[in-house]
């Protein structure tokens, strides 16, 4: 089957850690130019869509030349935004819900290869039976382990997503924390999905998930409702700008590229 691909981007102005952080400015553009830039790069989408529910960044997205699309401001999380607006998502590859990849990544991720982008399309192609959804991790440095700001993986031998969670796991017994990476591998989520486009269309029926309310992570509520997460390995990681830290951060990154 030959899946056409989407690369979304769910935005919203008003994040609770870090308001208008979407239109923060890095190296002399706004974040959100950025990751959309960076998705134009990737080979392999038809389209790059940004999906608001924020007349601003519906007009700035136009400026820059991106499609966008308006969405309800109910929406609960980035997946549940894509999936109001599945069906015009999936027009714009041509195909059927099932022969449609939606790439989901974050406004926040100014940094991301694109070929990540490509790698979750050629992972797809690649795969029989088709996944419902794939995610990449890395592995992850010792430094990271213990940071709730960064989410972890358990990763199954066949490399299905066991569970995501802000805290270390897997717990290693009888050893020090600081010294756990040592004992197992920890690995990192990177933080976008590749959804199958029939399989992103369900969300809306899914059930409420306490591990996701628990945690913060969407992605649980798949896992809690028995859809199957893929996992593909990558290099390193993209940074992700949640807080005032990590926006300094993406600003002395884009000082350093454009030396």
């Amino acid at each position: 089957m030959a899946m056409r691909t989407i690369v979304a981007v769910p935005a919203r102005l008003e994040s609770s850690r870090l308001p208008r952080k979407v239109l923060a400015d890095i190296g002399g553009k706004p974040m959100l130019q950025r990751v959309l830039e960076v998705c134009h790069r990737a080979e392999s989408p038809a389209a790059v869509v940004l999906c608001t529910d924020s007349e601003e960044l519906l007009e700035a997205a136009q400026r820059w030349g991106c499609q966008a699309l308006l969405t309800s401001p109910a929406c609960s999380s980035g997946s549940d935004r894509l999936a109001s607006v599945v069906a015009p998502l999936v027009a714009l590859g041509g195909g059927s819900p099932a022969e449609t990849l939606v790439v989901n990544v974050q406004g926040d991720q100014p940094f991301l290869d694109p070929a990540v982008i490509d790698a979750m399309a050629a992972e797809f192609a690649r795969r029989s039976p088709l996944p419902e959804v794939l995610t990449p991790v890395y592995r992850m440095g010792a430094d990271k382990v213990h940071n709730p700001n960064v989410v972890k993986t358990l990763v199954s031998s066949d490399g299905r997503a066991l569970y995501f969670s802000r805290s270390a796991i897997p717990h290693v017994r009888g050893v020090e924390p600081e010294h756990w990476h040592a004992h197992v591998p920890f690995w990192g989520h990177v933080g976008i999905y590749g959804y199958r486009g029939d399989v992103l269309a369900r969300w809306p029926q899914l059930p409420a998930s306490p591990l996701e309310d628990s945690e913060k992570l969407e992605q649980l509520r798949l896992l809690e409702a028995g859809i199957g997460i893929g996992t593909f390995p990558v290099a390193e990681e993209s940074l992700s700008v949640d807080t005032a830290e990590q926006l300094e951060q993406a600003r002395l990154i884009a000082a350093g590229l454009e030396d």
